[in-house]
């Protein structure tokens, strides 16, 4: 095997072991919560390394708010740093539903 394929193939390794411990701590996943920059709340499907519909900005994401229907820079919330008023909006508002 050459070398260059087994580097590949450890990075490959240990981006989807660091993805499903982030699925797991529900920083990533299907119904994760994001902020955009003009303060709306709402979840997204967030992937680490996978973005479809959105443009990758380091740890943020410009994307569509489907809240305020415009395009913002959003990023991920932290439930714990949410009331529970906070995280009940966010979850009645989902973007659309691919990665």
């Amino acid at each position: 095997m050459s070398t260059g394929l087994v580097i590949a193939l450890a990075v490959a390794g240990v981006l989807i072991v660091w993805t499903l411990v982030r699925v797991r701590q529900g920083q990533a996943g299907s119904d994760v919560i994001v902020r955009c920059s003009q303060g709306h709340l709402f979840t997204t499907i967030w992937i680490p390394g996978v973005s479809f519909k959105a443009i990758r900005l380091g740890m943020d994401r410009s994307q569509w708010c489907p809240v305020g229907r415009h395009w913002t820079t959003v990023s991920r919330v932290r439930e714990s740093d949410l009331t529970q008023e906070d995280i009940e909006q966010a979850r009645e508002c989902h973007d659309i539903r691919i990665p």
